[in-house]
């Protein structure tokens, strides 16, 4: 299979790309539709719009899901908005600036076509939304409501309360469920896709794992969409769902898809702090809390004193002193690594010291508690069930936490990978968000690829693509049922000492420690020696009991974690290769002299797409240059 990092942007103007592209497009007549099947992996927003707007064009759509319900997806998770550049409030936004935004907040390292069309389809988006129901705030005259997010001086964050993700979820949902109930879409809950199937050269099937009765089965379709989320679990702590992994797209990675800008990962400012080694997730708290809330550390180190204590003068907002233009609101890699930093110089608070203020303290005195409550109360609530702390009346106490993955496989503007056939949406793919994603724009991204870009790419591919017939029963499928086999055989046949959960938390030390927020050439090496010495241990000392004629859970876990600890020697291996700061992606060797990220657009403008050449070799490292025509590549500054 060549490899080929064609990003088919259209020509002509950026603002018209992308409907000469559709207008390009080849179609597939409403009558053939019936005729084709599409698989979809995953259910949340990305895979839930997708198949629901696949049904209703007349595609036969296989959905499957790891959870027991499409509504436990983890997009259900997200908390604080959803981005479009209506400008309701009237403050000046715009397509132009939603999109500069967005290639500015990603540090230059996204492609402006994607980003421009994201910017594009943000408003059909909201409509879309509205009109399944989802209940978004609206002001007092019935307008949408909206509100800041970081990394823009617009409020262009729509939003309902503190659970926009849940609301979003349940409208895609509805919509899927309805064409499930007329037979067009056919639910396969609890599954686990373990491999891709290649037919001469294309994408043409799955192999899944039923995770209740632990048989493998077989699936056949004329393409495949992969939508199953980010691998911020590589670090074993993450605000990301218990099921979220990496292995449905690492295997793809092993099937021929390009892995891009792994190493690229979003790390949340605003997360409840660790409390201790027993924890299995971190918890967010939304960004929106940094509307109202401000960003503190007392000024003394070692300040034991309780916060209402601390007096005005005493007190250090960080992040208004030092980002004027966006205050609280800087965008998220930019705040991570100023709580950081605070900590590093023994400014932290609470017990571990590894902490910052978010106060709400002067915003109850100017808006009144009924009001914050309004805007925040499941998020207070949230927090004090968890803590034992009321945020009424005391600052919460945050720290950052790993949240989101910009980066992974590599897609075409069509969102094709370089296996033909297999296409890539939502979070499981590195498009649109360069080096640091905005916030309220994963939702947007996930949505904007199911509802409003696949639909049109797919009938195209499946237009122009000449498709023999497949069936389970063809070689290529009971090769790869056999390599999954011959995996599990293999796990369960080591009879070690160690759980899956230990190895898991060891390569969690390696990557938080030295590929979190702040990495050098050293700690890089450090981590590849490390994960590589992890892996031997693992094939030679897994402990796993059981076996495949029910539900293994243990097996579960260490079939993911055998990919993660893969995942994870790439991601030190992308991050060594990075000579650069960008973004997320902050190495100690490239800092400006007030510790801001400092890029080198002469050798590191592009997106670094790895190629697996073999379990016994080095993956290669290709480049897609990133073209910037429209944006002057110019120091971010928020300043």
């Amino acid at each position: 299979m060549s490899f080929n990092l064609d990003p088919k942007i259209p020509a002509g103007p950026l603002s018209e790309k992308w409907d000469k592209h559709k207008f390009e497009m080849k179609r597939v007549n409403p009558a053939n539709k019936r005729k084709f099947t599409v698989i979809v992996v995953g259910t949340g927003l990305a895979g839930g719009s997708a198949a629901a707007t696949l049904a209703e064009l007349g595609y036969n759509v296989l959905s499957f899901c790891i959870q027991d319900t499409p509504r436990r997806a983890h997009s259900i998770a997200a908390q604080g908005g959803i981005n479009g550049a209506k400008n309701y409030p009237n403050d000046g936004d715009s397509v132009r600036n939603l999109f500069y935004d967005t290639i500015k907040g990603g540090d230059y390292r996204s492609r402006e076509a994607n980003v421009y069309r994201l910017a594009q389809v943000s408003n059909n988006i909201i409509d879309q939304m509205v009109s399944q129901g989802v209940p978004f705030a609206r002001e007092y005259g019935g307008y949408l409501d909206n509100r800041s997010f970081g990394g823009a001086q617009v409020s262009r964050t729509f939003y309902a309360r503190g659970q926009t993700g849940q609301q979003l979820l349940l409208g895609a949902y509805s919509g899927m469920m309805k064409m499930v109930a007329k037979g067009k879409i056919k639910q396969f809950t609890r599954r686990e896709m373990m491999d891709l199937v290649v037919v001469n050269g294309k994408a043409r099937g799955i192999i899944v794992k039923n995770l209740i009765t632990g048989e493998l089965e077989r699936y056949a379709a004329d393409a495949v969409l992969l939508c199953t989320g980010g691998y911020g679990n590589v670090f074993y702590l993450s605000t990301n769902a218990q099921h979220s992994n990496v292995t449905a797209a690492w295997r793809c990675y092993k099937r021929g898809a390009g892995f891009a800008n792994p190493c690229f990962t979003q790390i949340h400012p605003t997360c409840i702090p660790v409390h201790g080694d027993y924890q299995s997730k971190l918890t967010l708290m939304s960004e929106s809390l940094r509307n109202d809330g401000r960003v503190w550390v007392p000024k003394k180190q070692g300040d034991t004193r309780k916060p209402a204590e601390i007096p005005e003068e005493e007190r250090d907002y960080y992040l208004e002193r030092i980002y004027p233009s966006f205050g609280n609101l800087a965008p998220r890699d930019v705040s991570s690594r100023q709580a950081k930093f605070r900590c590093d110089e023994g400014l932290g608070v609470g017990p571990t010291k590894q902490a910052v203020y978010l106060d709400f303290r002067d915003a109850i005195k100017r808006d009144g508690k009924e009001v914050i409550a309004a805007r925040y109360g499941n998020l207070f609530e949230m927090y004090e069930r968890i803590t034992a702390d009321n945020p009424y009346n005391t600052p919460m106490m945050i720290y950052p936490a790993v949240h989101y993955t910009m980066g992974g496989l590599w897609v075409d503007y069509n969102l094709q990978s370089t296996v033909p056939g297999l296409h890539v949406l939502g979070e499981a793919n590195f498009s649109d968000h360069g080096a640091n994603r905005l916030g309220a724009s994963a939702l947007m991204q996930g949505l904007a690829d199911g509802y409003f870009v696949a639909p049109y790419t797919i009938s195209n591919y499946l237009a122009s693509t000449p498709l023999e017939k497949v069936t389970v029963d063809d070689n290529a499928f009971k090769d790869a049922e056999q390599a999954v086999k011959l995996q599990t055989a293999k796990l369960l046949g080591i009879k070690g000492s160690r759980t899956a959960t230990d190895f898991h938390r060891a390569l969690g030390h390696y990557m938080w420690d030295y590929v979190g927020m702040s990495r050098s050439e050293k700690g890089l090496k450090t981590a590849l020696d490390g994960i590589r010495k992890l892996k031997e241990e693992f094939w030679s000392d897994l402990k796993l009991n059981g076996d495949t004629s029910n539900y293994n859970l243990e097996l579960h876990r260490a079939t993911r974690v055998a990919d993660f600890i893969e995942l994870g020697e790439l991601m030190a291996l992308d991050a060594l290769e990075r000579r650069e700061s960008c973004g997320g992606h902050f190495r100690e060797e490239y800092q400006t002299a007030d510790n801001e990220a400092k890029r080198d657009d002469e050798n590191f403008t592009h997106a670094a797409v790895w190629e697996y050449t073999g379990a016994n070799s080095s993956p290669v490292r290709h480049k897609e240059e990133l073209v910037f025509e429209n944006v002057k590549l110019a120091t971010r500054s928020y300043k």
